[in-house]
C-alpha cells in the first residue's frame, strides 16, 4: 500500500464506495439580525460607509456566526495537493515532478504558505488528494490519495464518478476533523490551472481563450498551445443536459479541486468562515456553488490573482475580493494575506465606540 495513504487509490472500476450526499447548508440571510448589525455599524464614530469593504465583511462574518459579537478562533489552513494527467500535453512550464517536490518543501516548512501560516497563527495541514508519487508519513500530511493523479482529460474523463464522489467526501471529512471556526483553502498541483479554466468555461460560460492564463509562466507560444489543448479537451467532453455538476467535475476537474469543493461544502454546513484563495480555489467555489448555492454567504474571496480567468470567475460570481496583489502562487497565500482584514473587521465591530458612547456628535446633530 502507498505509504501516504490509508486506503488503496480508487480506480474507475472501484465499487461499493459510499454515495456522496450534500451536507445540509443553511443560508446566512437573516433580515432582523442584518438590520441590527447595520445599525451598529452605522453608529460607530465614523461617516456612513467610511470603512468600506470592512463593513460588509463584518456584516458577513456576523451573519455566518448568527451573532452581533462575532469572534474568530483557531484558524486552519488546508492545502490540497494532486497531479493532473493533462500535464502530458505540455500545458505547464514546470514538470509534474514539482508537485511532490513542493509538497516536501511545505512539509519541511519552507514554502510561502508556511511563512504566512506561522506569521498569522494558522495551523497548516497538507492533504494528499492525488499526488502521482508515494509520500512518506508526516505529522502535517493527511493521507487521502484517491489516485496517482487524474487521467489525461484530452483523451478520457479526468476522474470516474466514483473517484470524484470519493474526493468530495474526503474533503468533507478533512473539515469535520478540524477545530476552529475559520478555514482557508489552498492547493498545489502542476497543470491545475487547466482544469480550473475548463470548469470556468463549462460552468461560467467563459471562452477558453479568456479563461486560460499563463499558469506557472508560459510564454506566448506556450499559451497558444495551452489554449488549443483546452479547446480540444472541452470539445472531447460535451456539456451534459441537464447540467450534471458532479459529472462535469469528473470529466474536467482535478482531485484537489474536487476535494476542496467537498471541504467548502462541509465548512459552510458547520457555519465556518471560508477563506477562498485564487483561481484554483475559485474554481472549487464555482463547483460548490453549482451544487449548493447557499454556500455563497460563507465564502470570503480574499484576492484577485494575476491568472487571466480569475477576474472573469469573480465577475461571474459577483464577488469583490479583498486584495489584488498580482499573486499567482496558489498554496492559499492570498487567503492568509487577507486574514488581518478579517481581524480588523471584527475588531472595529466589537471595540470601536459608537457616537452615543463616545459623546461625539453625529452628522445629524443640531
Amino acid at each position: 500500500m502507498n505509504a501516504s495513504t490509508s486506503m488503496p487509490p480508487l480506480d474507475a472500476a472501484t465499487s461499493g464506495a459510499a454515495a456522496f450526499h450534500l451536507p445540509a447548508i443553511e443560508a446566512t440571510a437573516d433580515a432582523a439580525l442584518a438590520a441590527r448589525l447595520q445599525h451598529k455599524i452605522d453608529h460607530k464614530t465614523k461617516p456612513l460607509g467610511a470603512l468600506g469593504l470592512l463593513e460588509s465583511l463584518a456584516l458577513q462574518i456576523s451573519l455566518i456566526q448568527r451573532s452581533d459579537a462575532p469572534a474568530l478562533h483557531a484558524p486552519q489552513m488546508v492545502v490540497f495537493a494532486a497531479d493532473h494527467g493533462i500535464a502530458a500535453e505540455g500545458v505547464s512550464a514546470f514538470p509534474q515532478a514539482v508537485t511532490v517536490q513542493m509538497v516536501g518543501n511545505m512539509l519541511a516548512g519552507g514554502a510561502a504558505i508556511n511563512v504566512f501560516a506561522r506569521q498569522h497563527g494558522f495551523e497548516l495541514q497538507v492533504v494528499d488528494a492525488g499526488v502521482a508519487a508515494d509520500l512518506p508519513a508526516h505529522p502535517q500530511l493527511q493521507a487521502r490519495k484517491i489516485a496517482y493523479g487524474t487521467r489525461n482529460l484530452c483523451i478520457e474523463p479526468a476522474m470516474s464518478r466514483t473517484q470524484t464522489e470519493a474526493a468530495l467526501t474526503a474533503g468533507m471529512q478533512v473539515v469535520q476533523a478540524l477545530p476552529g471556526n475559520v478555514v482557508a483553502f489552498g492547493e498545489m498541483g502542476i497543470a491545475n490551472t487547466s482544469p480550473a479554466a475548463l470548469l470556468l468555461a463549462r460552468l461560467g460560460g467563459v471562452s477558453i481563450p479568456d479563461a486560460t492564463g499563463r499558469g506557472t509562466g508560459l510564454d506566448d507560444a506556450q499559451l497558444l498551445h495551452k489554449q488549443a489543448v483546452l479547446e480540444r479537451a472541452l470539445a472531447r467532453h460535451p456539456a451534459s443536459a441537464p447540467l450534471d455538476v458532479i459529472g462535469e467535475l469528473a470529466a474536467l476537474g482535478g482531485l484537489e479541486i474536487a476535494m476542496m469543493t467537498g471541504a467548502m461544502l462541509q465548512a459552510a454546513s458547520e457555519r465556518r468562515v471560508v477563506l477562498v484563495d485564487g483561481f484554483i480555489a475559485g474554481a472549487a467555489a464555482l463547483v460548490a456553488l453549482a451544487l449548493a448555492p447557499a454556500v455563497r454567504g460563507y465564502l470570503v474571496f480574499c484576492h484577485r490573482s494575476a491568472e487571466t480567468g480569475h477576474r472573469l470567475l469573480l465577475a461571474h460570481l459577483q464577488a469583490k475580493p479583498l486584495l489584488e496583489l498580482d499573486l499567482r502562487l496558489g498554496e492559499g497565500t492570498g487567503a492568509l494575506l487577507a486574514w488581518p482584514l478579517l481581524q480588523s473587521a471584527i475588531g472595529f465591530l466589537g471595540e470601536m465606540a459608537s457616537f452615543e458612547s463616545a459623546g461625539v456628535s453625529g452628522k445629524d446633530a443640531a
